[in-house]
C-alpha cells in the first residue's frame, strides 16, 4: 500500500503538479504577463453565454476595446453565431476545453481531443485558425507543452473571483482598480454556467468592467486582445537588449546629477521642463568670429551662451537609431525652442547688452538654417578639453556610444556656432503665442465629454422572461 501512494505521489508530481508550479512560477511555455506602458489585455473564459457575451460586446465596443475569449466548446458549439460577432469585432478567440474540466483529471489523449474538437468548431464558426490556449484553472499537465505545440498557452497576472455572485459589484470592483497598471493580463468570465460559478455572476462583473474600463481610459490606458499584447512585450524585449546595465546607469544619474549640480553653481536659467536648452549670460573668450550676416563676434563681448538638457538629451539617444536621426531630432528641438528664449528674454535688462547667442557642441549640423554660423574651434589645450569632455558624454549618455565613437571618430568633432542677436530678433523675435511651437501642444487638449448613462446588465431570468415575450432573440 505504502509503494502504492509513492507511485501515486511521483505521478501527481511530475504529471500535474510539478509542470502547474513550473508554468506558474517562471513562466515557461506560457504567456501570462505583458510589458506594455499603456496596454491592458481584458480576457474571458467559460463563454459564449447567450445572456451576457452581446452585453459585453456592446460595452467593448463602447470603449472601443479588444478582449480575448476563451470559449467552452460545448457553449460555443451552442452559440456560432456569438463566435462570428467576436471574430467580426476584432477580438480573438481561444480554446478552454470543450468541456469545463481540469487537464489533471484527463488522460493526454482526452484533452488533445478536446482541444482539437473546440478547435473545429471556433474555425468553422469564424474561417480563422486559433492560436491560443488556456487550461481550465490555469492547470497543465507534463504533456500539454509538447502535445501543443501549435498553441501558446495563455494565463493571466489578476484574477478576481467574478465568478461568485456574492463578491459584488462594489468589492469587484474595488478588487479590479487595484490592478488598472499597465502590461496587465485579465481574468474575468462572461459565463457562469460553470462548475463552481453562480449563473449571473457575470451580472456584476460587466457593471466593474464599465468602472474600470471608464477610469482606465480617463488615464490614458488602450484595452488590447492577447495578440497585441505579446507583440507589445516582445518589442519591449528587444528594446531593452540595449538597455544601459546597472553599473552604466549609476554612471548616468552620476553624470546627470553633476550637470545640475553645475547648472546652479553657474546659475543657469531654464526655458520650460521640456525645452532642450539652458542659458546663462557671459563673455565670449577667443578669436573674432565673422557671422554669416556680416556681424564680427569679438573677444569679452556679451553672449547668451546654451547648455543643452542633458538628460533630454540622453532620452533622444536612448531612442534614436542613428547619429542622423539623433541630429534630426535635435534640430526639432531647437526650431521650437528658440522662439521661446525670443519670449523669455524679451525687456529683460540683464539681456540687453548681449551681441550674440552661442553654444559648442558635436550635435551641429543643419543648424545654418536657423541663422548660426559654424566654426571650428582654434586648435589648443580648449580645443582638445572640450573635444575630450563630448565624447566621454557622448560615450556615457549614448547607449551605443562606445561604438559610435569608432564609427564616427572623424565627424564627432566640437564647433562653436554663433547668431548675432540682430539675426536672432529678426528671426525668432515676433509675438511669442503667435510662434508654431504652441501649436504642438494643441493635440495634446483633453476633450470633455459626459459619459453615457450605464445600463444594469441583462440577467438570465430577464433574459428568459423576455425571450418568452418574443422580445429578444439569443
Amino acid at each position: 500500500m505504502e509503494n502504492i501512494l509513492l507511485w501515486v505521489f511521483y505521478f501527481l508530481t511530475f504529471y500535474a503538479f510539478l509542470p502547474g508550479i513550473v508554468s506558474r512560477t517562471f513562466g515557461f511555455r506560457v504567456f501570462k504577463k505583458g510589458r506594455a506602458k499603456n496596454e491592458i489585455s481584458l480576457t474571458f473564459d467559460d463563454g459564449p453565454d447567450p445572456v451576457y457575451t452581446p452585453q459585453l460586446l456592446d460595452l467593448l465596443k463602447k470603449y472601443n476595446a479588444k478582449a480575448t475569449f476563451f470559449v467552452v466548446g460545448v457553449h460555443a458549439e451552442r452559440h456560432p453565431e456569438l463566435l462570428k460577432r467576436m471574430h467580426e469585432e476584432g477580438h480573438v478567440i481561444g480554446i478552454h476545453n470543450y468541456v469545463h474540466k481540469s487537464n489533471w483529471l484527463m488522460r493526454p489523449a482526452t484533452v488533445k481531443k478536446q482541444i482539437q474538437k473546440t478547435y473545429d468548431i471556433i474555425k468553422d464558426a469564424t474561417g480563422e485558425r486559433v492560436h491560443y490556449y488556456r487550461p481550465p484553472w490555469g492547470i497543465v499537465n507534463l504533456f500539454d507543452f509538447s502535445n501543443l505545440g501549435y498553441l501558446q498557452i495563455i494565463l493571466w497576472t489578476s484574477l478576481f473571483g467574478d465568478w461568485r455572485k456574492r463578491v459584488g459589484v462594489r468589492r469587484l470592483t474595488v478588487r479590479m482598480m487595484k490592478k488598472l497598471k499597465p502590461g496587465q493580463v485579465l481574468l474575468l468570465h462572461d459565463c457562469g454556467d460553470t462548475f463552481g460559478a453562480d449563473l449571473d455572476a457575470p451580472a456584476n462583473m460587466l457593471q466593474a468592467l464599465e468602472h474600470y474600463m471608464e477610469e482606465g481610459t480617463k488615464r490614458g490606458y488602450r484595452f488590447v486582445h492577447i495578440t497585441e499584447m505579446i507583440a507589445i512585450t516582445d518589442k519591449q524585449k528587444e528594446a531593452a537588449k540595449g538597455q544601459p546595465g546597472f553599473l552604466k546607469r549609476g554612471v548616468i544619474a552620476a553624470w546627470l546629477a553633476w550637470e545640475k549640480l553645475f547648472h546652479l553653481v553657474f546659475r543657469l536659467e531654464s526655458i520650460g521642463s521640456d525645452a532642450i536648452f539652458h542659458i546663462r549670460v557671459t563673455e565670449y573668450h577667443g578669436q573674432t568670429m565673422k557671422l554669416d550676416d556680416g556681424r564680427d563676434l569679438h573677444d569679452k563681448d556679451k553672449v547668451i551662451e546654451l547648455h543643452l538638457d542633458n538628460g533630454k538629451l540622453h532620452r533622444f539617444m536612448m531612442e534614436s537609431r542613428s547619429l542622423m536621426h539623433l541630429a534630426i531630432r535635435m534640430i526639432r528641438e531647437v526650431e521650437s525652442t528658440l522662439p521661446r528664449i525670443a519670449a523669455q528674454i524679451s525687456g529683460r535688462k540683464e539681456y540687453q547688452d548681449v551681441r550674440a547667442i552661442y553654444g559648442i557642441s558635436m550635435i551641429h549640423r543643419g543648424v545654418e538654417k536657423f541663422g548660426f554660423t559654424v566654426s571650428d574651434l582654434p586648435k589648443g589645450w580648449f580645443d582638445r578639453m572640450t573635444r575630450i569632455y563630448l565624447r566621454l558624454m557622448l560615450r556615457v549618455l549614448n547607449p551605443a556610444g562606445k561604438s559610435r565613437l569608432k564609427e564616427h571618430r572623424e565627424k564627432l568633432k566640437p564647433r562653436k556656432m554663433a547668431m548675432s542677436m540682430e539675426t536672432f530678433w529678426q528671426r525668432y523675435g515676433g509675438d511669442p503665442s503667435e510662434q508654431a511651437w504652441q501649436s504642438a501642444a494643441a493635440g495634446l487638449e483633453e476633450k470633455d465629454g459626459n459619459p453615457s448613462t450605464r445600463t444594469t446588465p441583462l440577467s438570465h431570468n430577464d433574459f428568459e422572461g423576455h425571450n418568452a415575450a418574443g422580445g429578444v432573440t439569443p
